[in-house]
């Protein structure tokens, strides 16, 4: 029960970092938020509506095992993995912030097809291209280890899958457009998540 009550209050430090930490610094060093809703019906706006289906099944998993109503996935109940998940969450939630924090002003939830913002291609972007979203994964791939029942799975799995698709169908195509050369030339050289995978050739 303490490892599930910690989970629950990690997921909810994750989403005030990322989120409400990261707007109001946005807002005190550009005066906005950062925030660019999408159109409706647009991958994007679906992307959202998924990320709000994964913090569900997050706070849901938590709550069944909390109430013995669902039990955890035998093999993956070992305390280790539970501590393991408990450091690997904290990890990604400081590491969350960090790549966030090294976009600059630059930083962005959502696309604007009519804003070009500057290309940040240093520091931990010079190492994967999408390091937000890899500190995003590692948090939800530790919460899960915390409470792995088949809904944190699920949310994991649903996770990953919207990641990949967002990534893919909206962000990169995005800065193809806005910066033709130069991204086609970071893409060439730096992994999508994880260091020289996923490369762009061409």
């Amino acid at each position: 029960m303490l490892t599930t009550i910690t989970a629950l209050v990690l997921f909810l430090v994750w989403l005030v970092v990322a989120f409400g930490v990261r707007i109001l610094i946005a807002v005190r060093r550009t005066g906005e938020t950062g925030i660019r809703a999408p159109g409706r019906f647009t991958t994007q706006w679906w992307g959202e509506r998924c990320f709000h289906l994964v913090a569900v099944l997050a706070i849901a998993g938590a709550i069944v095992d909390l109430t013995g109503a669902m039990p955890l996935i035998g093999p993956l109940d070992q305390p280790g993995l539970r501590l393991a998940g408990a450091v690997i969450a904290v990890a990604g939630i400081a590491a969350t912030l960090g790549c966030q924090l090294a976009m600059g002003n630059s930083w962005r939830i959502g696309v604007d097809e009519q804003e070009r913002t500057a290309l940040v291609t240093t520091g931990i972007f010079g190492v994967i291209r999408n390091p937000i979203f890899a500190a995003i994964l590692l948090t939800a791939f530790g919460l899960t280890l915390m409470v792995p029942n088949v809904l944190s799975v699920a949310g994991l799995i649903l996770l990953t899958i919207t990641v990949e698709l967002l990534v893919r169908a909206v962000e990169e195509p995005y800065l193809r457009r806005a910066h033709p050369r130069d991204y086609l030339d970071y893409a060439g050289r730096v992994g999508r998540f994880v260091p020289y995978v996923g490369r762009i050739r061409g």
